[in-house]
């Protein structure tokens, strides 16, 4: 067989499928590869109106249909699967052809494989790809990392195919290494944090004003045409407003309470806390993923007392809607604001350089988090690039100045009803733990000096210091 195919594709199942399509309806001749030929043949004769693809039932086939240098992405589950097709491939490869995989691997993972394949003579590009099977047909949000000079000869491609705004596309090079999945599992994180905002909202509206999910709908739909602009707020208001065809029942009412997860809102918590970066609004949408799906710990709770059925009724009713779109925004700039803070903290303890006005760019298209809020977060970082939070950008301070009212009085009287608001709540939390000039941290550190001698500093003077508790005059002395 010929070296004619430009890139090869392994692993066709939807995504792979849809990004391999998606590459040759841009011109490319794609080589395809799966481990049952049958889906192989499939893809190449049932799309082969939309471009060339290069069909091979083996590895050995597939590399040699592969120009050089060669550029191979994987679409294969995470893990055992993903190293088990590396192992299978470098033996058929060259120095300085490419391994991409396009998965949602764990950064860590990324990392280790990388610097085995470097030492192979190869290049490994981790590649985050969001936007889901839609979005790797028509034009995904692009993460890779890697080696530069791997992105020399990839990019063109994957800028080809991906999402555009405003001409420009939805793909730059993250990083070294594991930079791109990292950026693609924060970008998960931020969208745990994002849907559990909007189903706050919808409980509140629901719950808190008696409003049914069609009327909830329309809500959502004359949000989606100001500055909450977003894919997901877009799809919230077709999901309210479908009807279940079986039973003509809301769609939202026959569904079962209980949300699933695949891993990376957890691992961007897991990652955070290593790191030490406080991602509350990330974690708390993570933890109540994992509280809905606990059945057994909800039925044995059922008949605790509380407040429940209780709604905002005259005076207090009016204008709560709007007050719920403005605690939605509000809470989902420190959602943001958040996740760029874990990207920094990754890039110093990883030794990456990543662009952050880059990041949220290549985010407003494609992605499943595209919104035009992140248009304001271009252009924040834009305007300082080294910028400590987005919650000290000028923009963002005057629009959380303005929410700041609503915000308060939606979480008091979320509490005061008894609906649950862990995003509003611990985003607020957030707000006023670093704005404040002094937390109670202090005592913290007094108690942990009293049990376990572990010191403190003091606000008088430099060093670290002990105080013997268990004496009479209990004495301080330098550490």
């Amino acid at each position: 067989m010929s070296q004619t195919a430009e890139i090869g594709v392994s692993g066709l199942a939807t995504m792979g499928r849809n990004l391999a399509r998606n590459l040759a309806r841009h011109g490319h001749t794609v080589a395809l590869h799966n481990r049952t030929a049958k889906r192989t043949r499939d893809l190449a004769e049932n799309f082969a109106d939309e471009g060339t693809f290069v069909p091979a039932e083996s590895a050995e086939e597939f590399v040699r249909s592969l120009e050089r240098p060669r550029r191979i992405i994987l679409m294969v589950p995470a893990g055992k699967a993903t190293d088990a097709v590396i192992d299978e491939f470098t033996p058929l490869l060259e120095q300085g052809d490419v391994i991409i995989d396009a998965g949602n691997a764990h950064f860590a993972d990324t990392r280790r494989r990388e610097k085995a394949l470097s030492d192979m003579g190869l290049n490994f590009v981790g590649m985050g790809v969001s936007g889901g099977e839609e979005g790797a047909l028509n034009g995904p949000s692009i993460m890779p990392g890697g080696p530069a000079e791997a992105y020399e000869s990839l990019g063109p491609l994957l800028e080809d195919i991906s999402a555009k705004v405003d001409g420009q596309p939805c793909c730059t090079h993250i990083g070294a290494d594991g930079a791109g999945h990292f950026v693609k599992m924060v970008h998960n994180g931020i969208e745990y944090a994002d849907m559990q905002l909007i189903a706050e909202a919808y409980d509140l509206l629901r719950q808190g004003l008696g409003m049914d999910p069609a009327a909830i709908a329309e809500t959502f739909t004359g949000w989606n045409q100001g500055r909450l602009d977003s894919y997901l707020i877009e799809i919230t208001s077709e999901v309210l407003a479908h009807a279940d065809a079986e039973t003509g029942k809301p769609f939202v009412d026959v569904v079962a309470d209980e949300a699933e997860q695949k891993g990376t809102g957890r691992w961007t918590v897991q990652a955070a806390l290593d790191l030490g970066v406080p991602v509350t609004g990330i974690a708390e949408a993570t933890f109540a993923r994992s509280l809905s799906g606990n059945r057994t710990l909800r039925d044995a709770a059922r008949s605790l007392p509380g407040v429940s059925g209780a709604r905002l009724e005259g005076a207090a009713a009016e204008g709560f809607a709007d007050d719920i779109e403005q605690a939605l925004y509000a809470s989902k700039i420190v959602a943001y604001a958040q996740g760029f803070n874990e990207i920094q903290a990754g890039a110093e303890e990883y030794g990456w350089t990543i662009d952050l006005g880059r990041v949220a760019s290549i985010w407003r298209g494609g992605c499943i988090i595209r919104a035009k809020f992140l248009e304001e977060i271009t252009a924040a970082y834009e305007r300082e690039p080294k910028l400590t939070t987005l919650l000290t950008d000028s923009s963002f301070v005057e629009a959380i100045g303005g929410a700041q009212d609503s915000w308060r009085r939606v979480v008091a009287s979320a509490a005061q009803l008894g609906i649950p608001t862990p995003g509003f709540s611990s985003a607020l939390a957030y707000y006023d733990g670093i704005r404040a000039e002094r937390l109670p941290a202090a005592l913290v550190q007094g108690q942990r000096d009293f049990f376990g001698a572990h010191t403190y500093r003091r606000t008088d003077r430099d060093g670290t210091f002990h105080t013997a508790w268990a004496t009479d005059d209990r004495a301080e002395s330098e550490a």
